[in-house]
């Protein structure tokens, strides 16, 4: 009951605020259930950025790790984007510079530069095209007048798409360290479990997973299958943060985590109360640079028109 009047008193004091400041406080899918009950949004990465570019608040606090709230800031850089974490990175993002990714583009010089939204700002800006894990299929398909293509950073999304279009890719060596603790074997187990889920998994799962579901989607496309699907229950196959989003919005369902340890630990660093302290005194803003924002931002904005 202690617990519950805090939480009561801490969403008090940010529904003042949020008006005060003119805010709005958007959530990963994986972050913590109190983060995504007071948030505005939930929502994936990308389809965050975009509800932050259309909101008319001044400021906005992103609950994510960091590549997303400079996404944020590309796509709205007239607005305040803050972190209630600076320190909720992605190791993802982390496993690929700008420089490292120069130094490769100089090694393919016909190749057109495929970036994965988990990247950070400056290796957006030396891409030609962004991707999401929703439509990195699509985006590929649309360069088949080119012969090389780079796909950075993730291998086992670039297995996916490799895959999808029959196209042989030039793959960094990144990964999700979440999603790789979600194994066949993890599977093979929820599934002698539970005969009759449906099994739905992350396209950043390694190709071995992968072929033992039925689905393969994006954090925000699995909540669209999840509630259109006629079945009852689900195996999950993503960090465990979406079992909450998933389960309060189909309440009738069951689900169950494909590996109960693929969980991210920045993804779990914000908390309510970091919220509150972060619109209380501002903290922590993230702001790309112009030159970086522009350059970033046309490989973003060709995305969006396929």
């Amino acid at each position: 009951m202690r617990e519950q009047s805090r939480n009561e008193k801490i969403k008090e004091k940010l529904g003042r605020l949020k008006k005060e400041r003119q805010a709005v406080i958007l959530a990963h899918n994986y972050q913590l259930p109190e983060v995504q009950e007071v948030a505005d949004f939930c929502g994936d990465s990308l389809e965050l950025s975009r509800i932050a570019a259309r909101t008319q608040a001044r400021i906005i606090v992103f609950c994510g790790v960091h590549f997303m709230a400079q996404t944020a800031s590309i796509l709205s850089p007239e607005k305040r984007v803050l972190m209630p974490d600076i320190n909720s990175g992605c190791p993802m993002a982390e496993m690929l510079s700008a420089g490292q990714l120069r130094r490769l583009k100089n090694k393919y010089p016909e190749a057109v530069v495929v970036a994965y939204v988990n990247t950070t700002a400056e290796v957006k800006a030396e891409a030609d095209i962004c991707c999401t894990s929703s439509n990195a299929v699509e985006v590929v398909s649309s360069l088949r007048n080119k012969e090389e293509v780079i796909f950075v950073p993730d291998k086992y999304l670039a297995d996916f798409v490799s895959q999808k279009t029959k196209r042989k890719l030039i793959i960094w060596e990144g990964f999700c360290p979440a999603h790789i603790k979600i194994l066949a074997e993890d599977l093979e187990r929820e599934k002698r479990l539970h005969p009759n889920a449906a099994v739905v998994l992350h396209p950043e799962c390694m190709p071995e997973a992968i072929a033992l579901s039925d689905a393969v989607h994006s954090t925000s496309n699995m909540c669209r299958y999840v509630k259109t699907n006629s079945a009852r229950e689900f195996i999950v196959g993503t960090e465990v943060g979406i079992i909450y989003r998933l389960k309060r919005d189909n309440p009738d369902k069951e689900f169950y985590p494909a590996a109960p340890g693929a969980i991210c630990p920045d993804m779990k660093r914000i908390t309510v109360e970091k919220i509150l302290h972060s619109l209380e005194e501002l903290k922590f803003e993230i702001k790309v640079p112009a030159r970086i924002r522009n350059q970033a931002k046309k490989a973003i904005d060709r995305m969006l028109t396929i």
